[in-house]
């Protein structure tokens, strides 16, 4: 049974990638004794998980296995279910890099002796490591991701992001796009590299195809100058010029562009006329007040400035999108008003991939569950301290 892992990986890499989840269940079933296994996706709102093997699982057995196999995601730790018969159902998140991918089931004949769970839980990371390279040679798992068609501006932000969520011990980052099937403009990137990581917000103009195609330029922009090792302004000033020079100032992007050192909490930012950072710490939440520059794109050869703040270990920064902030439905106050900062203390004892999730049913529900009327960003970034996880965040 410890070589489970490396027989699973073995099996992995001997399949085309559109066949994962069949052999993912041969090898587990012969190295662990399963019964059955099944592959779960979460979809793109994060709103359920899928089964890959048996789609047309029954609505009992469905809604039995979502349940468990959501607790499993949220938590990121191994649950076990154990029915009336012996036979015990073991959900195991599929993580890649804080990547939460979905949740693998494992159905042994019975409770697993000592050390099992955590032999499953290896060789879930194996299929998870798989899944996210698969993705790149199969359309298979994105089908069971999307539960309605994208339209084709989604499709290319959801292709242009980094992923959803990334932990690295110091810090948990993550982010959510809404309406997840319709989304625009407003997108986010991230890279770690060492100590730094950087994030930018970007609050896109416009709607539809035009919008998309405006922010994936502005993106691969500021990639291309972070690739070559250019700072903040570097990349702020390449993308302005880029844009600017492609539609004379007629189109341009609100963006917000922080590099934050994960070793010491100082985060340096360029405010280009930005998306909202907000802080919570010790159950306050404290916008951080940054001059605001001028939009990427809005004139030829516009130069920017850094700025810097501090963390404190425990601290949680939310950066949110106009459709998030200026949100008013029905003509009730901005959602940023009040309403946003409730929510955002609400979340003080979720994690991050916990809490985006939450500020956006919080949204949604302050439009009554009408459809948004603009693209709505959320991204959640707790910084633990050099030393990793403390206690909780924002606390």
């Amino acid at each position: 049974m410890p070589d489970a892992p490396a027989l699973v990986s073995r099996a992995l890499r001997e399949v085309p990638p559109d066949r994962l989840a069949e052999a993912a269940d041969r090898a587990i079933r012969s190295a662990l004794g399963a019964l059955r296994t099944d592959v779960f996706i979460a979809d793109y709102r994060i709103s359920g998980l899928w089964p890959v093997l048996d789609p047309q699982l029954p609505d009992a057995g469905f809604l039995t296995c979502q349940g468990v196999a959501q607790r499993c995601f949220s938590s990121q730790q191994p649950v076990l279910d154990t029915g009336d018969d012996g036979r015990c159902r073991v959900y195991l998140p599929l993580t890649v890099w804080g990547e939460r991918v979905g949740v693998l089931l494992v159905e042994l004949p019975a409770a697993p002796v000592a050390g099992a769970v955590a032999v499953a839980r290896d060789v879930a990371g194996e299929v998870a490591v798989a899944l996210r390279a698969a993705d790149r040679g199969t359309d298979r798992y994105q089908r069971v991701r999307r539960r309605e068609r994208l339209s084709m501006a989604a499709e290319m932000q959801w292709d242009l992001l980094p992923g959803r969520s990334v932990d690295q011990g110091s810090f948990l980052l993550a982010g959510q796009l809404d309406p997840a099937y319709t989304v625009g403009g407003d997108h986010f990137d991230w890279s770690v590299d060492g100590d730094r990581l950087t994030v930018t917000v970007l609050n896109g103009t416009g709607t539809g195809l035009p919008a998309a195609m405006l922010t994936a330029v502005a993106v691969n922009a500021m990639r291309n100058a972070r690739r070559s090792g250019g700072g903040l302004v570097e990349q702020a000033e390449l993308a302005s010029d880029t844009l600017y020079y492609q539609h004379r100032g007629a189109r341009h992007v609100a963006t917000l562009l922080l590099e934050v050192d994960t070793g010491s909490g100082r985060v340096r930012a360029v405010d280009a006329g930005s998306p909202h950072v907000l802080r919570v710490r010790g159950g306050v939440v404290t916008p951080i007040a940054l001059e605001q520059q001028l939009p990427l794109g809005m004139f030829a050869e516009t130069r920017y400035d850094v700025q810097e703040f501090e963390l404190v270990p425990g601290d949680r920064l939310f950066v949110v999108s106009d459709g998030v902030y200026a949100a008013d439905p029905s003509g009730q106050e901005a959602y940023g008003e009040r309403a946003m900062a409730r929510a955002m203390r609400s979340t003080r004892l979720q994690p991050a991939t916990e809490a985006v999730g939450t500020v956006m049913r919080e949204l949604h529900a302050y439009h009554a569950d009408s459809d948004l009327r603009d693209d709505a960003v959320v991204v959640c970034l707790d910084w633990h301290g050099a030393r990793g996880r403390g206690d909780g965040c924002g606390q």
